[in-house]
C-alpha cells in the first residue's frame, strides 16, 4: 500500500471517529419504568468535517427474555422493538457544550421486564464525496 493512500485512510478514520455520536442519556445500567417514558440524549460531537444527517433509530431489545437468555444481541444484529425512526437533528444548547439531541420514548406495556439493551442507528453522510456512514451505539439499562 502505498503511503498516500494509508495517509488518507488514516485522515478519514481519525476524522470520523472524532464525529461519532454516543448515548449519553440513560447511563448504563440506569433503570428505566415499565410502560412509561423516558428521555434518550444522543450526542454528536463538534467536527471540522461537514456531515449531513439522515436518519436516527432507537431501539430497545430484552436480554433476559428468549431467545437471548441474559445475553444482549450485538445492535446490528437485532435492534429490537422500534421507540423512534425519524430525523436527528443536534443543536448546541449550552456553550461550551456538544450538540445533542433529546429523544422522549416510552417502553412498550408488553416488553419483558430485566435486562435489556438500548441502542440507536445513526445514519449520516460525511465529506465531500459524501460517503455513507452507519453508526450503532448500546448501553445496558435495566427495565424494572
Amino acid at each position: 500500500m502505498k503511503f498516500s493512500t494509508l495517509f488518507t485512510l488514516t485522515s478519514c478514520a481519525v476524522v470520523a471517529a472524532a464525529q461519532r455520536s454516543f448515548i449519553r442519556s440513560p447511563p448504563s445500567g440506569a433503570n428505566i419504568a415499565h410502560g412509561r417514558r423516558f428521555t434518550v440524549q444522543v450526542i454528536r460531537p463538534n467536527s471540522i468535517q461537514g456531515s449531513t444527517e439522515v436518519g436516527m433509530i432507537i431501539g430497545l431489545v430484552s436480554c433476559a427474555a428468549e431467545p437471548n437468555d441474559g445475553v444482549c444481541p450485538p445492535p446490528e444484529e437485532q435492534v429490537g422493538s422500534v421507540l423512534f425512526n425519524g430525523d436527528f437533528n443536534p443543536a448546541l444548547h449550552e456553550i461550551p457544550g456538544e450538540p445533542y439531541q433529546n429523544f422522549t420514548v416510552t417502553v412498550p406495556n408488553d416488553f419483558p421486564l430485566g435486562l435489556a439493551q438500548l441502542s440507536t442507528g445513526r445514519f449520516h453522510l460525511i465529506g465531500a464525496g459524501p460517503s455513507p456512514v452507519l453508526e450503532l451505539n448500546n448501553v445496558t439499562v435495566n427495565v424494572v
